[in-house]
C-alpha cells in the first residue's frame, strides 16, 4: 500500500488532527459498518489474457432481463437508433467541457438547445446545463429556496426514498432542518397536514413533492402550489419526464422549481449510469440556479453566438457567494436527451407518453382482476401503479425463470408495477398467465 499512498503515521495523524478524527476509523464512522471492507485480499498478478477471460466470466453472471415490469426511478424506454449514431460521433464524444467557452461554440449550442428544450416540456423560464442525477437535482433545488431565516425544508414521503435521502444529507451539510409530510390513506401528500406544518412554522422555505409520485399516482400539484404559495414558500416539483407528454407541466401548476432524472430521455438502464440530473426555474430564480448556464447573443459581426452566463459555481466566483458546489454538467448525456426529443419531435413525444399511460391501464386492469392482486391505492396513475401480491419473493422468482423482470418490492405483500411503450399487449398478457399459475 505504501507504493500507492505514501504518507506516514506521522502525515496521517497530522492530517487527523487537522480535521478533528482520533483515527482513520472515526473518519470513517458515518459509513454503515456492513458497507466497509477491512482489507483488499488481491490475488497475485495475473496475464492480461487471464485478466481478460476473467471479467468475460464475471460480466457473463449479469442477467439482462428481455422483459421488464419494473420501474421506480429507471425506466427501459424505446430510444431510435439516430440517438445512438448521432451522439457517437467523436466530435460530440471527445469534445471537453467548456472552460474557454466562447471558443466552444458547438458545445454551447448544443447545451443551449437543450436547455431550451428542457424549459419547453415543463413550462419553466430558464434551465441549467444539467447536474449530476435526478436526486441531486432536487437536492441543488432545494438549497436554491433557502434564504435568511428560511432553511426549513419539507418533503413529500411520497417521493423516491433515495431523493429524500439524498435532499436530507444536503441540508445535513447546510444545517437545514427537514420535515417529511407524510402521506394520506390513498397514497398521495396528505395536504391537510401540509398546509398545517406550513402555517406553523414560518421558517420553511419549500416543499417538495413528486409528480407522478413514487407509487405512481398523480399528485394535485395546484392544490400543492396554492398551499405552498400562501405560507410565503416555493414549490419544487420533480417530475417524470416523459409524463410531460401528455401530463400539465410543472409551470402550468404553478411549480417555482421543476427537476428530475433524465435518465427516459434516450439514456439506457447501464447498470445505474451515467444519468442526467435537469433543473428547470422561473425567471425570478435564475440567478440562484446551480452550474452553467448558457446563454444566446451576438457577436461583433452580429452574428448568432453563446456564451456562459450568470455562473452561480465554485470554479468562476468566489467560493462564499457561491450557491452551490456542484463543479461539473453531464453534458454528453445532456446532448443525448436534446437529441431525444429532436429525434420524437412533439408528436413522437406525446406518443411515448400516451403508450406508457394506455398500456399501463390494460396491465392495471388485467393484474388487479386476479385473485389476491387488487390494486392498493385508487387513484389516477401514469404508467406505475401498486397491487397486492400473495407471496412477492416466490412471484417475482417465478417471473425471472421466464426472463421477466417483475415489479418492484415494496414490502407488506405490495409490488411496484411499471409500464412502457416497450411493453407489448403480449407481454403483458404472458404476465398476467404467470401471475395466476404463481397463485
Amino acid at each position: 500500500m505504501g507504493s500507492y499512498i505514501p504518507h506516514t503515521d506521522a502525515d496521517q495523524q497530522v492530517m487527523l488532527k487537522t480535521i478533528g478524527c482520533a483515527s482513520v476509523e472515526e473518519l470513517f464512522d458515518v459509513v454503515p459498518k456492513q458497507a466497509l471492507i477491512k482489507e483488499l485480499r488481491l490475488p497475485p498478478g495475473m496475464a492480461e489474457i487471464e485478466v481478460v477471460r476473467q471479467f468475460a466470466t464475471f460480466a457473463g453472471e449479469n442477467k439482462v432481463f428481455p422483459v421488464m415490469f419494473r420501474g421506480a426511478g429507471a425506466y427501459r424506454h424505446y430510444i431510435p437508433a439516430a440517438v445512438k449514431r448521432i451522439t457517437a460521433n467523436e466530435t460530440f464524444v471527445t469534445a471537453y467541457t467548456p472552460y474557454q467557452a466562447e471558443i466552444s461554440q458547438g458545445i454551447l449550442q448544443s447545451i443551449f438547445e437543450y436547455q431550451s428544450m428542457i424549459c419547453e416540456i415543463t413550462g419553466m423560464d430558464v434551465s441549467n446545463a444539467s447536474v449530476y442525477d435526478g436526486a441531486s437535482a432536487a437536492a441543488e433545488a432545494v438549497n436554491m429556496c433557502r434564504d435568511r431565516g428560511k432553511t426549513t425544508v419539507m418533503v413529500s414521503a411520497t417521493a423516491h426514498p433515495q431523493v429524500i435521502d439524498t435532499i436530507k444529507t444536503y441540508c445535513a451539510g447546510y444545517g437545514s432542518k427537514v420535515v417529511i409530510i407524510p402521506a394520506a390513506s390513498d397514497g398521495k401528500t396528505d395536504l391537510v397536514i401540509l398546509k398545517k406544518h406550513l402555517a406553523e412554522d414560518k421558517t420553511a422555505a419549500c416543499f417538495y413533492m413528486q409528480q407522478p409520485n413514487f407509487f405512481g399516482l398523480i399528485e394535485d400539484a395546484k392544490a400543492c402550489a396554492e398551499i405552498t404559495h400562501a405560507a410565503n414558500a416555493l414549490l419544487i416539483e420533480g417530475v417524470y419526464p416523459i409524463s410531460l407528454g401528455t401530463m400539465e407541466s410543472p409551470g402550468a401548476c404553478g411549480a417555482d422549481i421543476a427537476c428530475g432524472e433524465g435518465q427516459p430521455l434516450g439514456l439506457p438502464l447501464a447498470f445505474g449510469g451515467p444519468y442526467l440530473g435537469f433543473m428547470a426555474t422561473k425567471s425570478a430564480l435564475m440567478r440562484k440556479l446551480p452550474g452553467r448556464i448558457v446563454g444566446e447573443t451576438t457577436d461583433a459581426q452580429g452574428e448568432r453566438a453563446f456564451v456562459l452566463t450568470l455562473q452561480a459555481r465554485e470554479q468562476h466566483i468566489r467560493r462564499e457567494k457561491a450557491s452551490s458546489n456542484v463543479c461539473s454538467n453531464e453534458a454528453h448525456c445532456a446532448l443525448t436527451a436534446e437529441v431525444y426529443l429532436s429525434t420524437l419531435g412533439e408528436e413522437g413525444f406525446t406518443e411515448v407518453a400516451s403508450q406508457c399511460h394506455a398500456k399501463a391501464v390494460y396491465a392495471a386492469s388485467q393484474i388487479s382482476a386476479i385473485p389476491g392482486f387488487d390494486l392498493v391505492f385508487d387513484g389516477e396513475f401514469f404508467n406505475e401503479f401498486v397491487t397486492h401480491c400473495p407471496n412477492v419473493d416466490a412471484t417475482l422468482s417465478a417471473l425471472e425463470t421466464h426472463g421477466i423482470l417483475g415489479g418492484y418490492p415494496l414490502g407488506n405483500d405490495r409490488v411496484l408495477w411499471c409500464v412502457t411503450e416497450l411493453n407489448t399487449k403480449a407481454e403483458i398478457d404472458a404476465l398476467v398467465r404467470l401471475l395466476k399459475e404463481a397463485t
